[in-house]
């Protein structure tokens, strides 16, 4: 699944042109001066995006790199249309943005499921001349050429759809907690990075309802440049209402590591600091030890108390393994969720650093390598077409 989970694709695309107009004169045997009848050219395809709720990776997109539209034909006599080219449509998922390959610049997104968005218009078909003719020109002998194609190279990336995003260093406990309230199950190990993919996980609520969860990559310090796993991940904490930061219990400065992921989020865009936030305060069961294994003292609610003053901010201790405020958790994250100012997920797409993206997105580096064969022969002898005679290949 990790591997079939494609966010990131870079294309060319280009719109179809329109077909020219037809200049013609009709000439029949009893009608000496017919006057203009050529028809008008066909319209140029669109290249258009299609949001499609069935999809959740761009991996159809990853080997197309080309995407490209019909030409328009060319009017006919007797004030024939060119027939229209053929649109070009591309299926992405719920959640796609689209940047200018070029300049970084913001372009569309697609958000809803069946919305479509024309990322590129056909050419308009040239007018033929039967549309030029008047009382005092009743024989014009020229015609409209069609408009011609657009062409653009794009990046599409894949920002997930989710509730609540969990932002926390590596190993904080983001995917325990996601195989806790869901039936979502991620790789869960002893080591950083388990995560290397978001996950999404369905959390049930009282009466049934629900709400979505989404398990983000860590972070770590100095992820808005390009550390770690860099911005791969970070974009996907833009489409989420609620940001559940997550910090472990043994970890020697609770405040500090807050503040270090809020720092990498402002930096990568300074309006996901407008988002709810509530610190979730994790592995509340295990011993606390500083960097030396020396024990330090358990967290009091008084503790937590201060941290909440100092920070601002919901601080809830919770332990996955041992179920320990699990249910208050869900209650703070359903109440945040339901308020009125959290309803609405509108975000400005910022424009993208394109070498920076390109530089970290592994599927963007050696993509265009031609693959080299060599033969056998090449290597160990010149080629003998002799021994290959009189076995049916030269007759």
């Amino acid at each position: 699944m990790a591997a079939n989970f494609i966010d990131y694709v870079k294309i060319y695309c280009r719109s179809g042109k329109g077909g020219a107009g037809c200049m013609h004169l009709h000439r029949a045997k009893y009608l000496p001066k017919g006057g203009p009848d050529g028809g008008d050219g066909g319209k140029g395809g669109s290249v258009i995006l299609h949001g499609n709720r069935n999809l959740w990776t761009l991996l159809h997109l990853k080997y197309q790199k080309h995407i490209m539209a019909t030409d328009g034909g060319k009017g006919g006599q007797s004030r024939s249309f060119g027939k229209d080219g053929e649109d070009k449509i591309i299926e992405v998922p719920c959640g796609t943005v689209v940047y200018d390959g070029e300049t970084g610049e913001f372009i569309c997104e697609v958000k809803e499921h069946d919305e479509r968005v024309v990322l590129l218009k056909g050419g308009r078909g040239g007018l033929g001349n039967w549309h030029f003719r008047t009382a005092t020109n009743q024989a014009p002998r020229y015609a409209q050429p069609g408009e011609p194609a657009q062409e653009r190279t794009v990046i599409m990336q894949l920002k997930v759809l989710a509730d609540v995003g969990l932002v926390g260093f590596p190993n904080a406990g983001k995917s325990t907690l996601l195989s806790v309230l869901s039936a979502a199950k991620p790789e869960i190990a002893d080591y950083p990075f388990t995560t290397l993919t978001p996950q999404l996980g369905i959390v049930s609520y009282r009466d049934g309802r629900s709400f979505c969860m989404a398990d983000i990559p860590g972070i770590i310090e100095g992820a808005s440049e390009g550390k770690g796993l860099g911005l791969r991940f970070l974009r996907h904490i833009e489409r989420n209402a609620v940001l559940l930061f997550m910090v472990p219990a043994t970890s020697p400065d609770i405040e500090a590591e807050y503040n270090v992921l809020l720092h990498e989020l402002e930096q990568y865009n300074p309006e996901l600091l407008t988002k709810a936030r509530i610190l979730a305060i994790t592995k509340t069961d295990l011993p606390r030890v500083d960097e030396e294994g020396n024990e330090l003292p358990p967290l009091k609610s008084s503790n937590l108390q201060i941290i909440k003053s100092k920070l601002g901010i919901e601080v809830l201790p919770i332990s996955s393994v041992a179920g320990e405020g699990i249910d208050e958790l869900k209650d703070a994250l359903w109440t945040e969720l339901n308020k009125e100012q959290n309803q609405v997920i509108e975000i400005s797409h910022a424009p993208i650093d394109v070498t920076l993206i390109e530089r970290d997105e592994p599927e963007a580096q050696e993509d265009d390598e031609e693959e080299h064969t060599i033969y056998l022969n090449e290597v160990e002898e010149e080629w003998d077409l002799d021994k290959y005679k009189g076995i049916g290949w030269d007759e």
